[in-house]
């Protein structure tokens, strides 16, 4: 970015307890963490955040999510319950991000080296770009559930104004990328084709996927996404657990 000063890089991981396929997800056990807690941990170790915060509905359901942060010390913010990017843009502005990058709860593999590499493409971007994520609707190199995106707060802003109702502020973001030319963009791709993993939680299988991944690694949450990589190769049957579980389009809404 032209900007002397680097600018306030807040990550935003959103979070409610309602879910289409899996209801209370985000505060399910995960070798005695709620899975919130174990994005939220690994997440923040990101030296490229200045800030991490949890964006939660302002909906009596979600008062759990709220009373964990509370109870952790975590920076929360409550806001619309279905529109995410005025969640997104309402806490961004709250608490003074100038780039913001999205996380979701439900990625409790997320690595800060990822969040990172993410962050830096965007910062270091020539010409500057307004958006970057390790991922496109049509191209996917990292495993699902590694997914970080990363944008401007003028970018966010604009997107706040002008987005549609439905997926485009479901899914916080879609405006900034599914017409080419409107911002300027670009995705960073991982040095192998992982696309076909799946990382994220959105079923029941998929939390027995993360939740044996853990149970491997003695519930330690320290450990690299390439150990994981490393465990799988070893224990292809853990892959196997989530492995017919389809993925959502980035155009779903619920």
């Amino acid at each position: 970015m032209s900007a002397q000063a680097r600018p306030k890089v807040v990550g935003i991981i959103q979070a409610r307890m309602g879910s289409t396929r899996l209801p209370g997800k985000v505060l399910a056990d995960i070798e005695g963490e709620p899975m919130l807690v174990r994005t939220f941990e690994r997440s923040r170790r990101a030296s490229s955040l200045d800030d991490l915060v949890i964006a939660t509905t302002d909906e009596n359901a979600d008062a759990p999510v709220a009373g964990l942060c509370q109870e952790r010390g975590y920076s929360c913010f409550r806001g619309h319950p279905t529109d995410v990017l005025d969640r997104y843009y309402q806490a961004a502005k709250a608490v003074g991000a100038e780039v913001i990058v999205r996380i979701t709860a439900d990625c409790p593999l997320m690595d800060p080296e990822v969040v990172d590499r993410t962050v830096e493409a965007f910062l270091e971007a020539h010409p500057e770009v307004d958006f970057v994520a390790n991922r496109w609707p049509a191209k996917r190199t990292y495993p699902i559930g590694l997914d970080v995106e990363v944008c401007s707060f003028e970018a966010l802003e604009r997107a706040w104004m002008e987005a549609p109702a439905g997926y485009a502020r479901e899914h916080v973001m879609p405006y900034l990328y599914e017409v080419e030319g409107r911002f300027r963009t670009r995705v960073i791709d991982c040095e192998q084709d992982l696309g076909g993993l799946r990382w994220t939680v959105d079923t029941p299988e998929d939390l027995a996927f993360v939740r044996e991944v853990y149970r491997a690694f003695q519930g330690r949450d320290d450990f690299s996404w390439c150990e994981v990589l490393g465990l799988l190769e070893r224990r292809p049957d853990l892959a196997a657990i989530n492995a017919d579980v389809p993925q959502k389009s980035f155009r779903a809404e619920g």
